[in-house]
């Protein structure tokens, strides 16, 4: 009886596995055959058109880019769409947004719709956020214009979205928006998701660098790996500091087996760091410096003169624009 029990229980437990995985599998395909690519824009209503695109383009300056209408909606497409029996005819402009998704402004004429926005706890209610590169600068921009800032801007202590700034701002018309920063990215990247959140800001990066790429010979490469491990051995603050602007790119990424440092000041604490840790040791050359097309790596050792390879190790360089974009550091494990 016992031994019944337990088939029964293993069969039970596999079914439910097999359950699970139909359900996985079912919302994967799902998933596929929707076919969805991206966001291609986002939609709002406004009062009055005329006072609107102006703000869009004058004061965002975004650029209007189509119209349609005015457009007569019949009874039928009023009671699909949720719409007022006795509102009029809408037009609608599409805006490009700069580097993301455009949009869609609509007027209706003789609105019989509600006037009142919904509250930002109402089901519903929602507000578009623009990526900004420096978030003050940008709040003092629009206070200088007149607009509405609600509050001060932000900055996310700690969690997956540490290091963003964001601050709410109202539009003429009473609609809510937001500004959002985080040059050095978001706390959650630090921890090599297998998918990241899109941003803007690496959009438009992607296309600099296709447009403005800077191509570098292979002794321009050796030169900056050579500054690389000068960087290393800079004990001078000031000095270390201006080396880094010549080499690495400002959102570098530094990326260990242990953890990701991002940008020139993370990078500087922890050269500061083992410095302190191993006053007298100093990088030096193994062998001779490879390249390879945008590419480069470095076998190093570090130590003191009496032990120069207490620790060996190799970094392999990726150059963007003329600078190192990432850097990957593989340190030996001593036998």
């Amino acid at each position: 009886m016992k031994t019944t029990h337990k088939k029964i229980q293993t069969s039970a437990a596999a079914m439910l596995n097999l359950l699970i995985l139909f359900s996985a599998s079912e919302k994967t395909a799902a998933q596929e055959t929707a076919g969805i690519v991206g966001i291609d824009h986002v939609g709002i209503n406004v009062p009055e058109l005329n006072k609107a695109i102006p703000f869009f383009s004058d004061i965002l300056g975004f650029t209007p880019v189509t119209q349609l209408g005015p457009i007569p909606l019949d009874t039928e497409w009023k009671k699909l769409n949720h719409i007022n029996p006795s509102t009029g005819a809408v037009t609608i402009k599409m805006i490009n947004a700069g580097s993301g998704a455009s949009i869609e402004v609509f007027e209706y004429a003789d609105n019989k719709g509600s006037k009142t926005h919904p509250n930002t706890d109402d089901i519903g209610a929602s507000h578009i956020a623009f990526y900004v590169n420096d978030i003050n600068a940008s709040v003092q921009y629009l206070k200088s214009k007149g607009v509405k800032i609600l509050g001060e801007p932000f900055t996310m202590p700690s969690g997956d979205t540490a290091g963003e700034t964001w601050v709410y701002f109202e539009t003429p018309w009473g609609s809510k928006m937001e500004l959002v920063s985080y040059p050095n990215g978001k706390g959650y990247e630090k921890n090599k998701p297998a998918k990241i959140l899109w941003s803007p800001k690496n959009a438009v990066k992607s296309y600099d660098n296709k447009q403005n790429s800077i191509g570098l010979s292979e002794s321009e490469i050796k030169s900056l790996v050579e500054l690389h491990l000068a960087i290393w051995n800079e004990k001078d603050g000031i000095k270390r500091d201006g080396l880094m602007k010549k080499v690495y790119a400002e959102h570098i990424e530094m990326i260990d087996s242990h953890f990701v440092a991002v940008g020139h000041k993370e990078i500087d604490g922890f050269v500061e760091g083992l410095q302190k840790k191993s006053v007298n040791s100093k990088f030096t050359h193994v062998q001779a410096i490879d390249v390879n097309h945008n590419t480069a790596r470095l076998y190093w050792q570090h130590g003191t003169p009496e032990k120069p390879d207490a620790v060996t190790g190799m970094d392999l360089f990726v150059f963007e624009n003329g600078k190192v974009i990432k850097l990957y550091v593989f340190v030996d494990n001593k036998k």
